[in-house]
C-alpha cells in the first residue's frame, strides 16, 4: 500500500479512497498513555494529604477553618484534597470563594496556586498578605460548603454536590471515609467525570508537543532551517500562525501543521485549519506571489474517523499527509528535501 506523499497529485486524485485507507492505516491512538508533566501528583502524596485532613477534622466530623488553614500552610497538598472533595476546578473554587467572602481571586491566580501546590505538595508555604487572604477565603468556603452539603433544587435540575461524598454534608464524607466507597457509586461518579479528566486537560499541550518534537528532530537531522511559532502567535499574512515555517515567515516555502486529536469532532476543526492554509497558498498565486507547500502531520484516533475530512486534506495538500509512523519520510517526500544540508 502506497501513501499519498509517495505518488503524484494526479494519482491521488484518480483513487482518493485508496490513499485515505493508507493514511488511516498509519494512524495510531495513544490516549491510554499520558505524560505526567511537572504538576503530576502521585497517589501516595495525595493520600498523605487526605490522612492529614482526616486527622485535623477528627475523622471528618468537624471542619474548623482555622485548623484546616494552618495545616494547609504546613502541608499544601491538603488544599488539593479539599478541592477533590468539593469536585471543583481551581477557577470554580475561586469564583465561589470570591462570591461568598468578597475577596478578589482571579482565575489565573487560582490556577497558579493549584499548579504550584501540585509541583511542591509538601513544601511549607509562607504566602504574602494577598495570597494569604485568598487561601483563607478558599479554605473557609470549602469548610462551609462541605458542612452544608447539597441544597434542594428544582425538578429537572442537578446540583454539583449531589454526589456520594457531599449530598448530606459532613455525614456523607464520614460514611465514605469510615466504611469505604461503594464500588458502583465510585464507577458512577467516574462515568460522570471521566477518570483522569483534570490531569488530561492539564497536560493536553504536552501531548501535542510530542508530535512537534518529532518533527523538529526530523528537520534538525536534515540540517533544515525552520521557524517554529509560539502558542497563539500572530504573523502577518496568516489568519493563524502555522506550527512550522520553512525557512521563515518572510519567505515561506513549506508550511507544516502538526495536529493531534483523539476526538472526531475536534478533528473536523483541525482538518479545516489545514485546508485553510492550502487555500491561502492558492490565494498567493492569484496575487502574483509564490505558493508554499502545505504539509500536514497528523496523530490520534480522531483523524481516523471522518473519511471525507481526510479525503479533503489529501486533496488540498496534494497528498502531503504524514503520521508518526511515516515521519521518517517527511523530508524525502516533500519540498523540504531542497533545504537539506545534512544527509
Amino acid at each position: 500500500m502506497k501513501f499519498p506523499f509517495e505518488v503524484t497529485p494526479a494519482e491521488v486524485l484518480s483513487a482518493p479512497e485508496t490513499y485515505v485507507d493508507a493514511v488511516f492505516s498509519s494512524l495510531a491512538s495513544e490516549f491510554l498513555i499520558m505524560p505526567k508533566g511537572d504538576g503530576f501528583l502521585d497517589y501516595p502524596t495525595f493520600s498523605s494529604g487526605y490522612e492529614s485532613l482526616k486527622q485535623i477534622s477528627r475523622g471528618f466530623s468537624q471542619f474548623d477553618a482555622d485548623a484546616v488553614l494552618a495545616a494547609s500552610l504546613e502541608k499544601p497538598v491538603i488544599l488539593v484534597v479539599l478541592r477533590a472533595i468539593l469536585g471543583f476546578t481551581p477557577p470554580e473554587w475561586a469564583y465561589i470563594a470570591s462570591s461568598r467572602k468578597g475577596i478578589d481571586i482571579p482565575q489565573g491566580a487560582a490556577r497558579t496556586l493549584d499548579r504550584s501546590i501540585r509541583s511542591n505538595p509538601n513544601n511549607r508555604r509562607k504566602p504574602g498578605e494577598t495570597n494569604l487572604q485568598r487561601i483563607t477565603a478558599l479554605v473557609e468556603t470549602a469548610c462551609e460548603l462541605i458542612e452544608e452539603g447539597c441544597p434542594p433544587v428544582a425538578n429537572g435540575k442537578l446540583h454539583r454536590f449531589d454526589k456520594a461524598d457531599s449530598a448530606s454534608g459532613l455525614t456523607s464524607v464520614q460514611q465514605l471515609a469510615n466504611i469505604g466507597v461503594p464500588y458502583a457509586m465510585l464507577l458512577y461518579e467516574r462515568f460522570l467525570g471521566r477518570p483522569f479528566a483534570g490531569h488530561r486537560d492539564s497536560v493536553s499541550e504536552l501531548v501535542g508537543d510530542g508530535l512537534e518534537s518529532a518533527i523538529e528532530e526530523e528537520l534538525s537531522r536534515a540540517g533544515i532551517t525552520f521557524r517554529k511559532t509560539k502558542r497563539a502567535e500572530r504573523l502577518a499574512g496568516f489568519d493563524q500562525a502555522p506550527d512550522f515555517i520553512i525557512p521563515d515567515e518572510f519567505n515561506p516555502k513549506v508550511i507544516i501543521e502538526a495536529k493531534l486529536t483523539e476526538d472526531d469532532g475536534t478533528a473536523r476543526d483541525k482538518a479545516t485549519r489545514v485546508i485553510r492554509l492550502c487555500q491561502m497558498s492558492e490565494q498567493r498565486v492569484r496575487e502574483g506571489k509564490e505558493a508554499y507547500e502545505v504539509v500536514a502531520c497528523l496523530a490520534g484516533r480522531g483523524f481516523g474517523v471522518r473519511r471525507e475530512d481526510m479525503r479533503q486534506m489529501i486533496y488540498h495538500t496534494k497528498g502531503k499527509i504524514f503520521t508518526p509512523k511515516t515521519l521518517d519520510r517527511l523530508v524525502d517526500c516533500t519540498e523540504l528535501n531542497t533545504f537539506r544540508t545534512k544527509t
